[in-house]
């Protein structure tokens, strides 16, 4: 007999982490290739595992509702195979490239030295934290002292690693450090002398990181101030979708250096043209021709003109997308919104554009988008007007760096101006509230690119056809 390790697929560049949600197999049970063992959810979409092997379910490493980090093995069956072996720990894994001896020494003294590192009374450890704490000869006691800004409070990659970071500094920690023994410390200290060209390195970026968790745990530990209701308020807990949004939204907050951008554009030839054409449209291609997709096309010419706001960060790296993929904020059943992708929206016609719009938005309304219909965004579009609202100032969603709200089209008085002079007249009119990462986008190119998508929207031909 053989194991194999199901593990937590990737399910985009965004994407870290996952929520189990359900089992839908349990230890003992039969699986067949390519059937669903697990249901998981993400901030962006639900979604199963399927196996990738046939065999028996033998061991489940994780409960509902824990947080699982992409890579991590989430359950190991048993095939009638050749063996695959579960893998080794990370913190043996690390030394491989350095001398034998001193990896046996380092590894032997830190397993008789260091108790394991185990979830405790309201602190869930994923195995990446627990493989960092026996790495650092970080004890169960301190572990428990080290301020958490993931969800729930739990200690993520980077509390633990800023934790470290302060702690070898010899700064004070975000917590105070809990000595146990002397023996520990001449662990760390072996470890410490195998890792430091790769500390040396990195000691900018670790720097950063550490100052950023700072401000994430002091923000927290506002955040979490208990809330005294009164007798006579009603207490809802938060929704598991509402929960990961908000903590989607606020890690946007802390990495994007948000400013916004707004002007106003006149729709008059668009909202004219739409309606001469919308019926003849829908008897002929059977799809309704809503605003968006005109939008949209706008959109996507202005990031082919304006390619720097079609980007993503990565640390101190900027990456240039080559496709322009548009996401496109869509209401879901429980009356939360998620952002399915358009993708090379610049290729297709407006017809292509119409049918992806309704396709993705009729799924997302019935719950049947897939996984890949919310990756590999590069641009964001959110409609506010569908909600009333003449302008909003929308969260980027990362790692993207510019997000577009459009707001509710109004007939307004304005100035039109011809041959024979001005006037005033009635014109269809909208906001378009563009906010953008002022950490690599600035005031020029921003306001630049808003006006590009007024400009295509503005100079509509009133005698298209589609």
């Amino acid at each position: 007999m053989a194991k194999f390790e199901l593990k937590l697929p990737k399910m985009g560049e965004s994407v870290a982490e996952a929520t189990i949600t359900s089992w839908l197999k349990e230890v003992g049970d039969p699986i067949e290739l390519d059937e669903a063992v697990l249901e998981i959810a993400t901030d962006k979409v639900d979604s199963e595992v399927p196996s990738e092997v046939e065999g028996v379910l033998v061991e489940k490493r994780f409960n509902v509702d824990e947080v699982v980090q992409v890579g991590d093995v989430i359950a190991i069956i048993e095939t009638e195979g050749g063996l695959q072996e579960e893998s080794s720990s990370s913190f043996e894994e690390s030394f491989m490239e350095e001398p034998v001896e001193v990896i046996e020494q380092t590894i032997q003294a830190a397993k008789e030295t260091i108790s394991p590192i185990a979830s405790s009374e309201g602190r869930f450890y994923s195995p990446l934290v627990k493989n960092i704490a026996k790495q650092e000869g970080i004890s169960q006691t301190e572990l428990d002292t080290v301020t958490g800004t993931g969800k729930e409070g739990r200690v993520t990659k980077d509390d633990i690693l800023a934790y470290v970071e302060a702690r070898s500094n010899g700064q004070d920690s975000m917590e105070p450090k809990v000595e146990t023994s002397s023996t520990p410390n001449k662990v760390e200290d072996q470890i410490a002398e195998i890792q430091a060209p790769v500390q040396s390195q990195s000691e900018p970026i670790k720097k950063e990181e550490a100052f950023k968790q700072s401000v994430v745990a002091d923000v927290t530990k506002v955040a979490k101030a208990p809330v005294m209701p009164s007798g006579e308020d009603d207490i809802m807990e938060m929704t598991r979708m509402g929960k990961i949004i908000s903590h989607h939204m606020m890690e946007s907050i802390q990495t994007s250096a948000h400013v916004q951008s707004f002007i106003e554009a006149d729709v008059t030839k668009i909202w004219n043209w739409r309606n001469k054409v919308k019926d003849s449209f829908k008897n002929r291609v059977g799809e309704n021709l809503t605003f968006t997709p005109i939008f949209m096309e706008a959109i996507a010419k202005a990031l082919r003109d304006y390619p720097m706001m079609n980007i993503s960060v990565q640390g101190d790296k900027i990456i240039k997308k080559k496709n322009i993929n548009l996401g496109m904020a869509a209401s879901l059943p429980d009356g939360n919104l998620i952002v399915p992708v358009i993708k090379n929206a610049d290729q297709l016609n407006l017809l292509g554009m119409t049918k992806q719009v309704n396709d993705l938005a009729n799924r997302a309304r019935m719950g049947k988008l897939k996984p890949d219909d919310t990756q590999d965004g590069t641009y964001t579009v959110t409609n506010v007007g569908s909600f009333g609202s003449i302008m909003g100032t929308p969260i980027i969603n990362q790692p993207q760096v510019g997000i577009l709200a459009l707001g509710a089209i109004r007939k307004m008085p304005a100035v039109i101006e011809t041959a024979e002079g001005d006037f005033i007249g009635i014109r269809y009119k909208m906001i378009l509230s563009h906010s953008y990462d002022h950490r690599v986008v600035n005031g020029a190119l921003g306001g630049q690119f808003v006006k590009a998508v007024k400009d295509y929207l503005e100079a509509w031909d009133s005698n298209r056809e589609i």
